[in-house]
């Protein structure tokens, strides 16, 4: 999927961005105070104009200036002596400096900045303030629609179905930092004090999705094949559109029906049947529109890496035709390039930056290449195959597309100028990665390549090439998962299917995994849905590595405080003599032992972000998060 960026960036910019109030007011703000009565919804040239700025205040979770923390569950080391990035507030259980300042923070979410009339990243991470200032303006258009009336019906249609949608999808992501919240879906008179008292997370869902559900009724499956989508052609990717809503309205509902949400709203720990069957159904609807119309499909393997980077592709946005929803994609080129350079990269390579990796009891996730799981670094498994003397061998394929192990080659070297420590991966306790660099040298035995190509880490001109790297919010795998998860706790087995969607459970996920040549879940796994959700909760964290989920996913699991979910660890072995750099996955290794960096010490409060003292304080009724 080719999107220019420069295209889209002259739509936003040249709309009528006439809502610029700050955010900090967005609960006292006069409706219409700085907004003409008539011109900003006369006509849908108009209107859409009113409407992008909803897209330009989608939050981006690649915001920081520097260096850019989004992975907080137990996937990623930091290195230790820097104590800024957001996973290491994480790590301490120090929630506070995200919500109220007083420490500087890299990472994502944070609430230092939040402007959505802005085309800089840094003003883009601030979901708190950008998500209300987005529903506030999401309903003051749908309390202007009737003043849309030079327009036609589907014109009509178009920018109800994104008012609706933007309204749902803002408290949404709301609701998945900070639990249930008030659901504002009128427009809040000025000079008086509001008095929302906060809904549970279930009844605010229920609006959500309730929302999003309806958008779906007025937006086209493909902008480009409408009339009105045809003045920006080929550009209307980003759109929101029919299966966008309802796999949103869908995630919601099972976001619901989870072991956390379930407990927050109704005290019990466990899923909620009815929320699932019906997120369920909803995203069997967006998936059976999917696969009927072709408008998404998951990209071929050979491909994986495009759907998270480019090196030296200009504007061209990753994601193919499998991405449903980026994170937003102001300073898309070069807007990473330098965190991802500094941070990743190898200290010799580039000096500065605050060092990265991937945690080894992640990487373990990814089994061998039979679909099995490998139970530990360091006992033979004779079910998978696994052998703990040659640990890269026969792995899961994702494995080798996302992580540089010990003598991988993880930096090109045209100009024959590096010697082999550098060139391929040293990794081994004793290898110069692991030894070179104080603190910031590798921690942990693996080097993390998902976000980072090949190409950009050419000796000595690494700086020539320009990464584009986007996240994606969601992706298709991702809608397979959350339909094999609704449908098995909803409808009680890995072999039930939803109404709306032919394809059970098991298929969902087996469907994801076909993609990169893995088997399907093996049968041993699928007597009963407490065993099928071992092997689902893996395939997540092998599928959707490092792409902002995992945080999420171990919260609404119920598993964030739980060991051994805990721990963050490094992989310690020796190599064997006869290091084969051309046939790296063949070496063998001796003495391997994993090894225990942190474990993080957190409680029940940890489960949600408190929320800004400013805006509990404004009234009684709104409350603040328990334990903070």
């Amino acid at each position: 999927m080719k999107i220019n960026i420069s295209n889209i960036s002259k739509t936003l910019l040249g709309g009528l961005l006439l809502l610029t109030c700050a955010c900090s007011d967005y609960l006292d703000k006069a409706p219409g105070s700085d907004i003409d009565e008539n011109e900003p919804y006369k006509n849908f040239r108009n209107f859409q104009g009113f409407v992008e700025e909803l897209y330009s205040a989608i939050p981006k979770a690649i915001a920081n200036e520097y260096h850019s923390s989004w992975n907080l569950g137990e996937d990623e080391y930091w290195e230790p002596t820097d104590t800024r990035p957001m996973a290491r507030f994480v790590d301490n259980g120090n929630y506070r400096p995200l919500v109220d300042g007083g420490e500087y923070v890299y990472g994502f979410p944070r609430l230092d900045s939040g402007n959505p009339s802005s085309q800089t990243r840094s003003d883009k991470g601030n979901v708190w303030k950008l998500c209300w200032y987005s529903i506030r303006k999401a309903n003051i258009g749908l309390d202007n629609l009737d003043r849309l009336v030079d327009a036609t019906q589907e014109e009509r249609d178009l920018i109800k179905g994104q008012l609706l949608f933007f309204r749902g999808w803002n408290h949404f992501m709301l609701m998945t930092y900070w639990g249930g919240l008030p659901y504002i879906d009128h427009v809040l008179p000025s000079g008086e004090t509001p008095n929302l008292p906060r809904m549970n997370f279930q009844q605010c869902a229920e609006l959500a999705a309730a929302d999003m559900e309806e958008s779906a009724k007025f937006l086209p499956i493909d902008w480009d094949k409408t009339e009105a989508g045809k003045a920006t052609l080929g550009n209307n990717q980003i759109r929101a559109n029919k299966i966008m809503a309802l796999a949103y309205a869908g995630k919601t509902l099972l976001y619901a029906g989870s072991p956390l949400m379930n407990k927050e709203s109704t005290g019990s720990a466990t899923y909620n049947a009815d929320f699932c069957k019906r997120g369920a159904e909803l995203l069997g609807q967006a998936l059976a529109i999917t696969e009927e119309s072709g408008r998404y499909e998951l990209a071929p393997f050979e491909q994986y890496s495009e759907l998270f980077h480019y090196a030296d592709r200009g504007t061209r946005v990753p994601g193919l035709k499998e991405t449903i929803f980026w994170e937003n994609l102001c300073e898309l080129l070069g807007g990473s390039n330098w965190n991802q350079k500094n941070d990743y990269l190898y200290q010799k390579i580039v000096s500065s930056g605050v060092k990265v990796q991937p945690t080894a009891n992640y990487v373990l996730y990814f089994g061998m290449a039979n679909g099995l799981p490998i139970p530990s670094w360091t006992e033979a498994d004779p079910a998978s195959g696994y052998d703990p003397t040659h640990p890269w061998k026969n792995r899961d394929p994702r494995f080798y597309k996302i992580f540089g192990y010990d003598g991988a080659q993880i930096v090109k070297d045209d100009q024959g100028k590096l010697d082999e420590e550098v060139k391929y991966a040293s990794l081994y306790s004793k290898g110069d990665m692991r030894n070179h660099g104080g603190g910031k040298a590798n921690q942990t035995g693996f080097v993390e390549l998902k976000w980072i190509p090949l190409v950009a880490k050419q000796c000595g001109t690494y700086n020539e090439y320009e990464i584009c790297m986007a996240l994606s919010f969601m992706r298709l795998a991702d809608v397979y998962l959350l339909y094999a998860e609704a449908v098995a706790n909803g409808y009680g087995s890995p072999s039930s299917k939803a109404q709306s969607f032919g394809m059970t459970a098991v298929e969902a996920v087996d469907k994801v995994r076909a993609r990169a040549g893995v088997p399907g879940i093996n049968s041993k796994y699928l007597g009963s849905t407490e065993s099928f959700m071992s092997e689902l909760r893996r395939e997540r964290a092998v599928e959707l590595a490092f792409e902002g989920h995992r945080f999420h996913d171990l919260r609404r699991w119920l598993l964030f405080t739980e060991r051994p979910y805990t721990f963050k660890t490094r992989l310690e072995f020796d190599r064997a003599p006869g290091i084969d750099y051309a046939n790296p996955m063949d070496n063998r290794v001796v003495n391997i032992r994993e090894e225990i960096i942190l474990e993080r010490q957190l409680e029940e409060r940890h489960y949600w972000l408190p929320l800004p003292t400013a805006d509990v304080n404004i009234y009684p009724e709104f409350g603040q998060n328990p334990g903070w």
